[in-house]
């Protein structure tokens, strides 16, 4: 949960999906490594490989632990302390330039409660800053763009794990198996296609995010989806009514496995991560992202604990068939209940919720029109439901 929260708070406006991406790159990362650790350690002898599996582990939290000493603080955590000077430090650093970081730290400021006045290195912070009542506002007496933000932060969370990723993740070998590849060997080197794929779609996604938006890109990601698993649903059905191999069914369904895993990886795999980081107002944000992260991981632990009893109970294919269904119904929710964050400083994102018409008010001097302010008429990034 910090990772993601930490990398928006500390990035600018222009590159923040990009950068904000690269936790779910790198969870993918660790999936293939993993997929590969597997297949090379099924080579080795038993006593020995499953020493090696774990012991590789530590090798990147050695790395974490000997570099997080060197990074700096979140500029937005440090105005809540009364830290200002420290956060000016960080915003110069961080920002595409001097202007943008002031106007970053007058945003922070004023979010934060600070009078724009008060420019000492160590100000007194407003008691409501510290996060008092924070839970009270954002479950029982929210406004309407706070529920509006922690229903989009849920449901997007929800709906990523509920189209049946770690079902394809966990269990890929199984699913080879069901659609006619036998060998352990092959099973293995599949799965670590599953991994690549994963892998470089969503690097793929991580340059797309500031250039085309969250929106489209989780519309035609979901869109995509639908399509693959209704038809790797419709490829497992045959090879399972069939008492004989079919060679067309078995490549339909390899092909509509590793789509489903392309399409996900460039839309919704990296995006609850990216958009849920940033639509919390300040002084909900970690408690927000945190509520988001737990649907997250509920509904992933749901997923795969019942993909076996479900496919037993409606099929393999019956199985992808349902998995379709709730991505059909994910995309009419993110139709209508996100809209389009690219752009916007995390102070601004507030104002884009709660009406669910999204004509964002022009703001003075938005980091936004400052520094890409020749990016055409909806370089904005707003959204109205009412042209499309």
């Amino acid at each position: 949960m910090i990772a993601p929260v930490y990398t928006a708070e500390i990035s600018p406006a222009s590159t923040r999906g990009f950068l904000t991406s690269f936790f779910e790159v790198f969870v993918n990362v660790g999936i293939l490594l993993g997929y590969v650790s597997n297949y090379v350690c099924s080579k080795l002898p038993k006593h020995f490989g499953w020493r090696v599996m774990l012991g590789v582990g530590a090798v990147p939290a050695v790395i974490l632990a000997s570099v997080i000493i060197w990074m700096p603080e979140s500029p937005r955590w440090l105005v809540m302390q009364g830290r200002l000077g420290d956060a000016k430090r960080v915003l110069d650093k961080t920002s595409d330039s001097v202007e943008e970081a002031q106007i970053r730290l007058a945003d922070i400021k004023e979010a934060a409660g600070i009078p724009e006045n008060l420019t000492d290195d160590v100000v007194q912070v407003p008691k409501h800053s510290h996060g008092e009542g924070v839970w009270k506002e954002l479950i029982l007496h929210p406004t309407p763009p706070v529920r509006h933000i922690l229903i989009a932060c849920v449901g997007i969370h929800f709906f990523q794990q509920s189209s049946g990723i770690d079902s394809v993740v966990l269990y890929s070998p199984r699913i080879f198996e069901k659609a006619g590849i036998t060998s352990s060997n092959d099973k293995l080197l599949a799965t670590v296609a599953v991994g690549f794929t994963k892998t470089t779609f969503i690097l793929v996604a991580t340059f797309l995010f500031d250039k085309i938006g969250r929106r489209p890109l989780i519309l035609s990601s979901v869109a995509g989806m639908i399509f693959s698993l209704a038809t790797l649903g419709f490829g497992l059905t045959v090879i399972d009514h069939s008492d004989q191999k079919i060679t067309w069914a078995v490549g339909l369904s390899v092909a509509m496995l590793l789509a489903f895993v392309a399409f996900f990886s460039i839309g919704m795999g990296p995006s609850p991560v990216v958009y849920s980081s940033e639509i919390f107002p300040l002084r909900l944000r970690a408690q927000g992202t945190s509520m988001g992260m737990a649907a997250n991981r509920l509904t992933s632990g749901v997923i795969t604990m019942t993909f076996i009893s479900l496919y037993k109970g409606i099929s393999i294919g019956g199985s992808f068939f349902l998995y379709a269904g709730v991505a059909l119904v994910s995309w009419v929710f993110f139709y209508f209940v996100l809209p389009e964050t690219r752009g916007r400083t995390l102070e601004d994102m507030e104002g884009l919720f709660g009406n669910f018409k999204w004509n964002f008010p022009k703001k003075k001097n938005n980091i936004k029109e400052v520094s890409n302010g020749s990016n055409g008429p909806n370089a904005n990034g707003q959204v109205q439901l009412g042209s499309r």
